[in-house]
């Protein structure tokens, strides 16, 4: 069943796997910079891989990025930045985000448990909201499934936003997820991975077969 959705695919760190990437119709290409991630890249090798990226496509990965370190990344060349941030995030943070890449260009993905309410406020400050599997220890790549129907409430009640859902999607579960909660646009990570930050061609390529026409 081919699924029109967008996609993104993130934790990007080989020439090969970004390559494979836009061969299979990826829309979005992500790069960590976040350093305690196994998929962190430095600043300088995410750069050099995004140049293979066509223009509109690159984000950059990050965790609660302090306003000098977004300025310099923000010379990179990167199209969007995505930044991961715990529920204390204040309005100071999220101000200073917009103000320096700007509402169209940010995505916020916030770090929801399952009890946790949605914050409001990052909507006023960003176009995109991904919403990711969740660990307690861990932002991002969590490998956990999300809330699929919380996805689609938040989608339904807020149609001007830009959602992207998260959370361990792979060949296996990526029909059920999309049609489950309603994502015009997801991200993909560790399952379609063989180790942390290190794409399996064959998980790759079968679940782009489900997702982009031939």
């Amino acid at each position: 069943m081919y699924l029109p959705v967008k996609v993104k695919v993130c934790g990007l760190t080989r020439e090969s796997d970004v390559d494979l990437a836009l061969e299979l119709g990826a829309d979005y290409l992500g790069f960590n910079v976040y350093t305690k991630s196994p998929r962190g890249l430095s600043f300088r090798r995410a750069v050099e891989l995004a140049r293979r990226v066509p223009e509109g496509r690159s984000v950059l990965v990050d965790v609660e990025t302090g306003a000098d370190d977004l300025e310099r990344y923000r010379e990179g060349g990167f199209d969007f930045f995505q930044i991961h941030a715990g529920l204390n995030l204040g309005l100071a943070s999220l101000a200073a985000w917009s103000g320096l890449v700007g509402y169209e260009r940010l995505w916020i993905a916030p770090r929801l448990g399952p009890t946790d309410a949605f914050p409001q406020m990052v909507l006023e400050f960003a176009n995109t909201v991904l919403l990711d599997g969740f660990h307690k220890e861990l932002y991002g790549g969590t490998g956990k499934t999300g809330d699929w129907k919380g996805f689609a409430d938040l989608k339904k009640n807020h149609p001007g936003i830009s959602w992207v859902l998260a959370g361990g999607l792979n060949p296996g579960n990526v029909s059920e997820a999309v049609a489950s909660s309603g994502a015009e646009t997801i991200d993909l990570c560790s399952g379609v991975e063989s180790e942390p930050g290190l794409k399996d061609s064959v998980k790759m390529r079968a679940l782009f077969r489900l997702l982009k026409p031939e």
